[in-house]
């Protein structure tokens, strides 16, 4: 994890970011709709549509894309493109690192 963590916090610093996250964590719990999830079949890694995403935040389509892509240049987050839809999954390592890190350095 290469981010300095005041370019972390300042990301994590937004309710709806960690929302976010939390929601990713457990997808099935937060998001009910079976085309909002990427199917299995597609890829082992999973992900819940941009689009589901949205709905449950209850943002504007661009303000979503903008936190996702947020949360995907520091690390926390990978996205999978398939077809005009994009998916979004947790990055479990990225996550595991900064846990560790948090550790060490605070």
């Amino acid at each position: 994890m290469k981010n300095n963590l005041v370019e972390i916090f300042k990301v994590l610093g937004n309710e709806t970011r960690l929302d976010m996250l939390k929601w990713l964590k457990d997808p099935m719990q937060y998001f009910d709709k079976p085309t909002a999830h990427l199917s299995k079949n597609i890829s082992e890694k999973g992900g819940i549509c941009v689009g589901d995403i949205q709905e449950r935040a209850g943002l504007s389509q661009s303000t979503t894309s903008h936190y996702l892509s947020m949360l995907e240049r520091i690390g926390l987050l990978e996205s999978e493109r398939h077809g005009k839809w994009t998916y979004y999954r947790r990055n479990e390592k990225t996550i595991t690192e900064l846990t560790e890190r948090l550790k060490l350095e605070i």
